[in-house]
């Protein structure tokens, strides 16, 4: 057994975030531990040698899946190679199930204990994977509110955490000092555009979102639209989308929380930016558009109320959502234009949208794991040091 070894899997660009604080945690509880394994930019500068890169690994829907299958299959095999030959102390999994609960089946066989942080969505489909969890996965560490009490009923030792996105998001970020910043003094109103962190998801959300600007544009004559580059997403790929149109359209590297906290109102796509908006208080609309067959075979199986997790968490729909071919440039200008052109309302979803961050934690997401994780290295030390003797 390496003793100092942790392979953690991230392979989401937005659990690469949380990752990198995860382990940036861990070694400061205990900086003799070495990582390995798959993530991103962060994971990486966290210390992380990067076997695979998340970019290569996320896809959006079931049939977008072939593309990535090659680089996906050889990413398992290299990494149930290195549970088998050096036997880390700890296989860490950040949600990504397909990938992961085989991979925890293997950790299983080589005796790797393994700790779920981020819960796969089984409460939402494909509930039969609880019984997969229950006999692969030692631990679980969970980030929404009523994933622990789902677990717990199932037979599983679980831990809410509180959501990692309260101690990524700067609490000190001040409204007009941002706006000022960017150079909206005289922009009416504010959107962002959030099409997602994926090339499918932006290809497919991205152009209704610009046409819905366009339409809103008739009514504000000053519109600015705020677009964050995701790091996944190629620069050349927004301006493509882009050139057709003559929208005021800032494109900003990264920086997606200052964008939220400027904006007036958001269209996101479902997702965790989702929640990074809603922490934020900015008024939204949500939009999801996957392919026809995706989305058929989703309603079969999919069992909850909402599509985003704003929505979710809060357990009545405090924002709208658009879902298929709802996602169209009139119904989005026209859910937009609702929310800008009505105080009350926006109001209302502020005063909401306040609320439901006060349900997800005090910010120290990554410190609880970091110290479930630890227990499990020293349970798991302790136990081999028994069966040597």
């Amino acid at each position: 057994m390496n003793s100092r070894l942790v392979l953690i899997v991230a392979g989401e660009a937005s659990a690469d975030l949380h990752g990198s604080h995860l382990v940036t945690a861990l070694k400061r509880l205990d900086p003799g531990l070495t990582f390995w394994g798959i993530g991103g930019r962060s994971m990486e500068e966290a210390g992380v040698r990067i076997l695979f890169n998340s970019s290569e690994m996320a896809v959006v829907g079931l049939t977008e899946v072939l593309s990535r299958l090659g680089t996906v299959t050889r990413a398992y095999l290299r990494l149930k190679s290195i549970l088998r030959k050096d036997q880390p102390v700890l296989l860490i999994l950040m949600d990504y199930p397909d990938f992961n609960l085989r991979l925890a089946r293997a950790a299983k066989r080589f005796q790797v204990p393994v700790l779920y942080y981020i819960s796969p969505q089984v409460w939402a489909w494909r509930k039969g994977r609880v019984e997969t969890i229950r006999r692969y996965v030692d631990r679980m560490a969970v980030i929404l509110p009523f994933e622990k009490a789902f677990y717990r009923e199932r037979g599983l030792d679980v831990e809410y955490v509180g959501h990692p996105l309260l101690e990524e998001i700067p609490a000190d970020l001040d409204r007009q000092k941002v706006r000022t910043e960017l150079g909206l003094h005289h922009a009416a109103p504010v959107i962002a555009l959030l099409p997602g962190s994926r090339k499918e998801e932006v290809t497919n959300l991205l152009p209704p979102m610009i046409e819905a600007a366009e339409r809103i544009r008739s009514k504000y004559e000053h519109l600015k639209c705020l677009l964050p580059r995701a790091s996944t997403i190629p620069a050349e790929l927004l301006e493509g989308l882009l050139k057709k149109s003559s929208l005021d359209v800032q494109v900003i590297q990264g920086d997606v929380y200052r964008v939220l906290k400027a904006c007036d109102m958001a269209l996101v796509a479902s997702g965790t930016a989702t929640l990074e908006a809603a922490i934020l208080e900015a008024p939204m609309v949500i939009v999801y558009r996957v392919s026809f067959f995706s989305y058929w075979i989703g309603r079969m199986v999919v069992r909850v109320p909402f599509i985003g997790l704003v929505n979710l968490v809060a357990g009545e729909e405090v924002v709208p959502e658009l879902i298929q071919g709802e996602v169209t440039p009139e119904r989005l200008a026209q859910e937009a234009m609702d929310i800008l052109g009505h105080d009350d309302k926006r109001r209302n979803m502020v005063r909401k949208l306040h609320a439901l961050r006060e349900t997800l934690g005090q910010g120290s997401a990554s410190e609880k794991t970091a110290r479930i994780a630890l227990e499990m290295i020293e349970a798991s030390s302790t136990g081999a040091e028994t069966k040597a003797r």
